[in-house]
């Protein structure tokens, strides 16, 4: 969270040197671009709320946590694409419910494609995060994530030094936004990965037994 709330902020910083039509038309963009992936938020909440089980519980099941999870992104693409649509439209249709000022609707307008590319891959990242989040699978999210942001800084200070403007820092955007998802998914997928290593876990139903033999000779 912290990775993607400093990179919203900088990509503010740098668009505040771009004059007062580019801040304007940033600043509904972005905020339409939020309203929209809050819907993706549930699918989140249902992987960090099953998985769980799947991965580490008694009743352990690697394949039927492989099987909630191709749900998920099933759910999440066309929930994305959803979105995307829908999301586009209104600034594309009917930018007027915005603001009447032409030289902040043509910016808006410029920036119509990866706002949707970006916001079409939001949903099934959500349900990616969310599985290693219920994986525990902490490090390879704060490295990448911690990848994507310094990565993602640096492109963004070159794309301003060479005068791209407003649709140079939402491509950027776009990149960040899928490369999250194909780490992720790359991870996931990965033979190694929590999804697919048996014996991940295996010690964990042990403990949970071992912690409760010891709670009931406590309670005794």
């Amino acid at each position: 969270m912290m990775s993607k709330v400093a990179f919203y902020s900088l990509i503010i910083y740098f668009v505040t040197s771009m004059g007062t039509y580019t801040i304007a038309t940033h600043q509904v963009m972005i905020q339409t671009f939020v309203m929209c992936t809050v819907w993706s938020g549930p699918l989140s909440q249902t992987a960090q709320s099953f998985m769980p089980e799947l991965i580490y519980g008694a009743k352990r099941s690697l394949e039927k946590s492989r099987m909630l999870l191709r749900s998920l992104v099933i759910i999440g693409a066309v929930l994305g694409l959803l979105l995307g649509i829908v999301g586009t439209s209104i600034p594309w249709l009917f930018p007027k419910i915005f603001t009447h000022d032409p030289n902040v609707i043509q910016e808006m307008h410029k920036v119509l494609i990866p706002y949707f590319m970006a916001l079409a891959v939001t949903p099934p990242t959500h349900c990616l995060e969310g599985t290693l989040l219920a994986g525990r699978d902490l490090k390879f999210l704060s490295l990448s994530m911690s990848g994507c942001f310094a990565v993602g800084a640096l492109l963004l200070l070159l794309v301003t030094s060479r005068g791209y403007g407003l649709p140079g820092c939402w491509f950027i955007f776009v990149g960040f936004q899928w490369v999250r998802f194909f780490l992720s998914l790359w991870h996931l997928l990965s033979p190694n990965g929590i999804l697919y290593f048996e014996d991940l876990g295996q010690c964990q139903p042990e403990k949970q037994c071992t912690a409760s033999s010891s709670d009931i000779f406590h309670q005794s």
